[in-house]
């Protein structure tokens, strides 16, 4: 195994297939009654293969989904019975997968709408941090992982190429990575923005450290990610 792939981290604090379909929908501008099977199937995978990149322990509901996406596509591409044919009255096959979507998305709705009412602790009792005074007024998007992984490709598409030959004894690891972004954060006594955290040039290797660093960051709940509105820069806070 290549050494910039040991680091693994789990998927259980993050979002499930369900919420990747729900992202690439939303991130297409898709009706979502009429899920074009093929390219959702296409994006699907190439996620999959990000999450495989980064060595994520994806649990086996990714895999069972992507089964299921494969299995519909194959029956959408079969002939179409020609007119006057004797048929069945068959369901679509996307209607369970919509069915299942329709479902989750009425109650992580529901759950968001809880989450965004008023908390004693959190809305009442407000923390003042007069480090990010700025930003108190200026509404947060929270990002996802799969805005993530999206940022994270396009990274990739930046990577300086390495020689295969190359051999360098003193590589960063994400630990140390973690610290560096947190010291960083110290210093700026603000949000950053996420691409600033990826040296110009930097190696492909660098890249997976960083954003393997962030995951983990995410995942312990010392910073924020998120955008001041959809589809503007990313960026990080401590929290």
């Amino acid at each position: 195994m290549r050494e910039e792939s040991s680091y693994t981290i789990r998927l259980e604090g993050f979002e499930g297939p369900l919420d990747l379909l729900l992202h690439l929908i939303r991130k297409n501008e898709i009706d979502i009654f009429n899920i074009p099977i093929v390219l959702i199937t296409e994006q699907y995978m190439e996620y999959l293969r990000l999450m495989k990149t980064l060595n994520l322990d994806i649990a086996g509901e990714y895999l069972l989904m992507a089964s299921t996406l494969l299995h519909i596509k194959s029956k959408m591409l079969l002939p179409q019975r020609e007119e006057g044919e004797e048929e069945d009255q068959e369901e679509d096959p996307r209607a369970e997968l919509v069915r299942r979507l329709l479902e989750y998305q009425k109650y992580k709705m529901a759950a968001e709408e809880l989450i965004a009412r008023p908390m004693l602790d959190r809305d009442v009792f407000v923390r003042l941090n007069p480090q990010e005074s700025e930003e108190a007024q200026e509404e947060r998007i929270e990002v996802t992982l799969f805005d993530l992984l999206e940022a994270f490709r396009q990274m990739l598409t930046r990577a300086r190429e390495e020689p295969a030959h190359e051999v360098v004894l003193d590589r960063i690891t994400v630990e140390e990575r973690i610290q560096e972004i947190l010291s960083l954060l110290r210093e700026e006594k603000k949000s950053i923005a996420f691409h600033l955290l990826f040296p110009e040039g930097a190696s492909r290797r660098m890249i997976i450290v960083t954003f393997l660093a962030i995951l983990e960051l995410v995942k312990m709940r010392w910073i924020r990610v998120f955008q001041i509105a959809p589809f503007e820069t990313i960026r990080i806070s401590p929290l």
